[in-house]
């Protein structure tokens, strides 16, 4: 009998056994289970209309009608009808330049579903919207929406180097085969650009930052303009990270000085260049005396001097410059956190409209939990641009599960109290905090040559949920998530359900197993992979671990109050206020603004070290639960990406305990405390964990 039943399972189970690889991403468009609502969907669509002011087919229009044809041919199992056609009454105002409105309606005497946007990319988006409310079963009924984007440039930027390795990229090589190019253009980068403007994505920066100046040659040029004319038709306009010194390695100058004539006329004679090969050409991003890259400072002048002078020359031809705020040097020894603050806000109001400064989310690099950069606040008369990373460098790579829409979600929302309560980081980013000319939002970018583009199968969560919010940073982060499940996994309610815990849990997991109550930078400074709290290699005391957690026998955390680096002065008296107290300070900041003693006293009663202890165990506990979910949903999907899941996150599990025992074996050298009750003792002395490298 039992035989019987187990094969009864697979049998009923078997429609949802089809091997996926991933490369369709949330793109999928498999046909309808639920029979009764894909009739109900045919029955709401019975001809889908384009319409925009200028009606003619264009190469955007074509894609918007071909995705169209495929997406509602898979989903219904066959396509109504698409026409483009001119609409002299414009749409909503809301719709702005890029937005959309879907409403029924009728077209020539026949009911319709209209797609109405100002312009062709606005339709495109529209129709992508379409597919997508199919996809995560919407009631028929209530099909219809009106959306534009709170950003203006919604950008991708690949660290990727011209010889086709990736700086933290964890997904295979770049996507970009330079070798090729721009001879041969590879069918995927039409998918890639698909699965961009799909969620709103207008630009892509190819190159990685730390720039290779080879990129300015016509040899390269040559190729970006091949890669543009790919995107062109899905609203994507391509960026360069230009090296600063370019004008001495390839003019042959003997100064980058930007205020030196020679230097303009150079930049300005290599800038049309590229504007004759790539018309739509998007503009620069700029890393400069940052980690040894070169910058205007060489030369005695500001970040503005640097970025107006190629903001004036790229200002003629509609580019912009984003001129990243990410800068510490060497002879800082007071406070890395503080530099680029320090830096930037005295030049508030002297950059060119054209130019925004682009900030990370924290102030130090990406940390699995950081306070949002005090920049955001500091300068009213300058547009600041957010940079988030996509990829997991200190996350985990494509090995851990870790959602990172809830993580951008408390930045965005993050309030800075600049002008007083509802100053949030989103508010100053999308401009409504302020009469910027120029916005923008920019993720450091996970995808890679591997079929399924970012590693882990559930990793393209994170690019989704990027282009959603840089479209409209008020998104909560779990519809956003649910969103993806469904149209990456269907909409089977078991499994929405327990991937959306999975998705949301995780990155608050990573934190505790890695750097909980605000410890930060604690990875080994090599390869940012596994734990490193002991690590002080390096040449420069800002690279080790132990600068950050200043663990030692009267407690753990870095100062930085009023008695330390007075880094909370940056933040505005209220911010200030809340988090330079002990009795106020969230405790998930504690030791990022505080060193506390060991037996101090946290709000649940356990004294600090119980509760770091009890934090680290937590995060394995809950990669294990995890784990336990994941095992309910086999059968419930292809086998292909339930193995690939449930062997990473046996690895993630491993990882986690790692990272627990490690650090705590490590800090209690300085506590001399003993681990409490619940948290487990470590299998190996402090010297194996010291000795190994994970990965």
């Amino acid at each position: 009998m039992g035989g019987k039943l187990a094969l009864i399972v697979v049998l009923a189970l078997a429609p949802f056994a089809r091997a996926d690889d991933g490369y369709r991403l949330w793109l999928r468009y498999d046909r309808i289970a639920d029979e009764p609502l894909r009739q109900a969907y045919a029955a709401a669509l019975p001809q889908v209309l384009l319409l925009t002011p200028q009606g003619a087919d264009s190469p955007t229009l074509a894609a918007a009608r071909a995705e169209l044809t495929a997406g509602l041919g898979g989903l219904l199992g066959s396509a109504p009808s698409t026409a483009v056609a001119a609409d002299p009454g414009a749409p909503p105002a809301a719709v702005g330049d890029e937005g959309y409105a879907i409403r029924r309606g009728a077209w020539q005497g026949r009911p319709a579903l209209l797609i109405e946007a100002r312009s062709d990319i606005g339709a495109l988006y529209g129709a992508f919207a379409l597919l997508r409310e199919l996809e995560t079963a919407r009631p028929p009924d209530s099909l219809g929406d009106v959306s534009a984007p709170r950003i203006q440039r919604r950008i991708l930027d690949h660290w990727d180097n011209l010889d086709g390795s990736q700086e933290h990229g964890y997904a295979g090589y770049s996507i970009w085969n330079w070798f090729e190019l721009p001879d041969f253009a590879d069918l995927r980068y039409r998918d890639y650009a698909r699965a961009d403007a799909s969620i709103g994505i207008n630009g892509v920066v190819l190159n990685n930052v730390n720039a290779d100046p080879l990129i300015l040659t016509d040899t390269y040029l040559q190729k970006v303009a091949a890669l543009a004319a790919i995107f062109r038709p899905y609203g994507i306009r391509v960026y360069v990270s230009p090296r600063f010194s370019a004008p001495i390695q390839l003019g042959h100058l003997k100064t980058a000085d930007p205020l030196d004539p020679a230097v303009v006329a150079w930049w300005k004679d290599e800038i049309e260049q590229i504007y004759r090969l790539v018309p739509d050409f998007g503009g620069f991003l700029v890393k400069a005396n940052s980690e040894g890259q070169p910058g205007p400072q060489d030369y005695g002048r500001t970040h503005a001097d640097g970025a107006n002078m190629l903001a004036d020359l790229l200002a003629p031809h509609g580019g912009i410059v984003m001129w990243r705020a990410f800068v510490y040097g060497a002879g800082n020894h007071e406070d890395r956190a503080k530099q680029a603050y320090d830096e930037f806000k005295p030049l508030d109001g002297k950059f060119r409209d054209n130019v925004a400064i682009q900030i990370k989310n924290g102030p130090l690099d990406f940390q699995p939990r950081e306070p949002f950069h005090p920049l955001f606040g500091a300068m009213p008369h300058t547009s600041l641009g957010l940079e988030v990373q996509i990829t997991q460098e200190y996350l985990g790579g494509s090995v851990h599960l870790a959602y990172l829409g809830t993580m951008w979600q408390e930045v965005l929302q993050s309030d800075t109290q600049a002008a007083g309560p509802g100053s949030t980081v989103a508010r100053i980013v999308d401009g409504r905090a302020g009469p910027h000319r120029l916005s923008v939002m920019a993720g450091v970018a996970n995808i890679g040559k591997d079929r399924n583009w970012c590693g882990h199968p559930l990793a393209s969560a994170n690019w989704y949920a990027f282009g959603r919010l840089a479209w409209d940073d008020g998104l909560d982060a779990a519809a956003i998530a649910e969103e993806w499940t469904r149209q990456n996994f269907g909409n089977d309610r078991t499994t929405v359900d327990t991937i959306d815990r999975l998705l949301l849990a995780s990155r608050e997991a990573a934190v505790n197993y890695m750097t909980p109550l605000g410890l930060n930078l604690i990875m080994a400074h090599d390869h940012h992979y596994g734990p490193g709290p002991w690590d002080q290699e390096g040449a420069r005391r800002d690279w080790w671990a132990t600068y950050y957690h200043r663990a030692a026998s009267d407690g753990i955390g870095f100062d930085r109050t009023a008695s330390g680096s007075n880094a909370l002065a940056q933040y505005s008296p209220e911010v200030a206020r809340r988090w330079g107290s002990l009795a106020t300070c969230p405790d998930d900041l504690l030791l990022w603004f505080h060193h506390v003693p060991w037996d101090y006293r946290m709000r649940s009663g356990r004294t600090l070290w119980d509760e770091l202890c009890l934090h680290y165990q937590h995060g394995v506990d809950e990669v294990r639960r995890f784990q336990r979910a994941w095992d309910g949903l086999r059968g419930r999907m292809d086998e292909e990406r339930f193995e690939h899941v449930r062997i990473l996150l046996a690895a993630q599990e491993s990882d986690a305990r790692f990272w627990r025992d490690g650090c705590l074996l490590y800090f209690q050298t300085f506590s001399r405390r003993p681990l409490p009750a619940g948290v487990e003792s470590a299998n190996h002395p402090l010297g194996y964990y010291e000795a190994t490298r994970l990965r």
